[in-house]
């Protein structure tokens, strides 16, 4: 019996030994991760993952993110090389004026005008193909509606921005009087800029709320007036501009100039509507002459002189 209970006592404890040694081994790998080839195998899978994820954040951008932005960087190099550098600064002269779109620059105009100068480029080819023209009028078709393609964004942005000013020219007199009232009311002038870009709407409030964030920035009330007088061609609002700058400079009272200049701006507004008035026989008359007249003769001759012809044939 002894020597059969120590040989059992040795083999139980063999394998207790053997239990905890593999629960360590196990606890050890869970904890030091995998190795060697599991390891090798993992970073292969997450290489195959990767560009499958990647993919699927690609294809739920927005299809002008994924193929109309890339495509319009390219035409935006061939809008650079065939614009002068002048001609840039003009449009983003004419894109201060229009208010900066938003989403709109300097290279998004460019870009537009070779787009709109190849597709005017392959319209013009076709319709000179499709209405059997010869060489000749293949070439001048592509050219002069190509032409037309690439100046078409430049006349959208000078249209805009003659747009705006025209608004912004009718809307300043109101607004420079609600200025005039809240600053003769006890206002500072800039809660009374704020009032005005609060209480109205359009270009006029769009360009007082951009110069009170100027001001909120740092920069100082007279640069902020004089970049607001750059951003526009209207000349009431320079000239409000410049009366307020002599006015800080001097000392005169704030409340006075903005009277001075809310009357010069209805005095001028009253003088523009005159002016449109005495206009409109000039640009009355072409259609006057080749619209209305021609059909006055018409429906007033027209019966006589069938009456005379068919007199005339019954002699």
């Amino acid at each position: 019996m002894g020597p059969t209970v120590n040989v059992l006592l040795a083999v139980g404890l063999f394998f207790v030994f053997l239990a905890l040694t593999c629960a360590f081994a196990w606890v050890a790998l869970r904890l030091v991760g995998p190795t060697g080839v599991e390891r090798s195998l993992e970073a292969i899978g997450r290489v195959e993952v990767a560009p499958r994820d990647l993919r699927a954040q690609q294809l739920q951008r927005p299809f002008s993110e994924r193929v109309v932005d890339p495509l319009l960087t390219s035409f935006v190099q061939v809008g650079h090389r065939f614009t002068p550098d002048d001609r840039i600064v003009r449009i983003r002269r004419r894109l201060d004026l229009a208010g900066n779109p938003v989403g709109w620059d300097a290279d998004r105009i460019l870009g537009l005008k070779a787009l709109g100068g190849l597709v005017g480029a392959v319209v013009g080819l076709l319709a000179a193909f499709v209405l059997g023209g010869g060489p000749l009028w293949l070439l001048l078709g592509t050219v002069l509606v190509g032409l037309l393609g690439w100046a078409v964004p430049s006349l959208w942005l000078y249209q805009t921005a003659h747009d705006r000013s025209e608004r912004m020219r009718r809307d300043l007199p109101d607004a420079m009087d609600l200025l005039t009232i809240s600053v003769e009311a006890g206002m500072a002038f800039d809660a009374a800029v704020a009032q005005v870009a609060r209480k109205t709407t359009g270009p006029v409030a769009q360009e007082f709320t951009r110069m009170l964030q100027e001001m909120q920035i740092g920069t100082g009330r007279m640069q902020a007036l004089r970049a607001l007088a750059d951003r526009s061609d209207v000349p009431e609002l320079q000239s409000f501009v410049g009366a307020m700058v002599q006015a800080d400079a001097f000392g005169i009272p704030v409340a006075s100039v903005l009277r001075v200049q809310s009357k010069e701006t209805r005095t001028k507004r009253s003088q523009r509507a005159e002016e449109a008035a005495q206009r409109v026989p000039i640009k009355i008359l072409l259609p006057l002459i080749f619209c209305i007249l021609p059909c006055l003769f018409i429906i007033i001759l027209g019966p006589a002189v069938i009456t005379i012809l068919q007199n005339l044939k019954g002699l």
